[in-house]
């Protein structure tokens, strides 16, 4: 048998497996989209996420109650939603950073 005639039936060997692998894969995920329950309520997954997302009535008063007593005075709060850390972490480092006065001497 010539070199390229054995490379050749390797290759396809490993074709044949390949797409092998990918009939089984395919059945696995086609067994798991079937039992894995709908979204809830069927909404889109992203107003899903938002709806799990959501404070509960008491949390809400809390804020309410810490928001009058900061300001003095009932207030309307008309959304209360997380924003990332990642403003809130920035800030920090830009304090503490601020913090540190450099002593610069030029010259003696």
């Amino acid at each position: 048998m010539p070199p390229e005639s054995h490379d050749l039936s390797r290759i396809l060997e490993a074709v044949e497996a390949l797409r092998g692998e990918v009939a089984r894969l395919s059945a696995r995920v086609s067994a798991i989209e079937a039992s894995a329950p709908a979204s809830p309520a069927g909404l889109a997954p992203q107003a899903a996420d938002r709806a799990s997302d959501a404070i509960g009535p008491e949390l809400a008063f809390a804020i309410s109650a810490a928001v009058a007593a900061y300001l003095g005075k009932r207030a309307h709060i008309r959304q209360i939603r997380l924003l990332g850390s990642a403003a809130w972490a920035q800030q920090g480092r830009v304090t503490v950073q601020a913090s540190h006065r450099l002593q610069v001497q030029h010259g003696s």
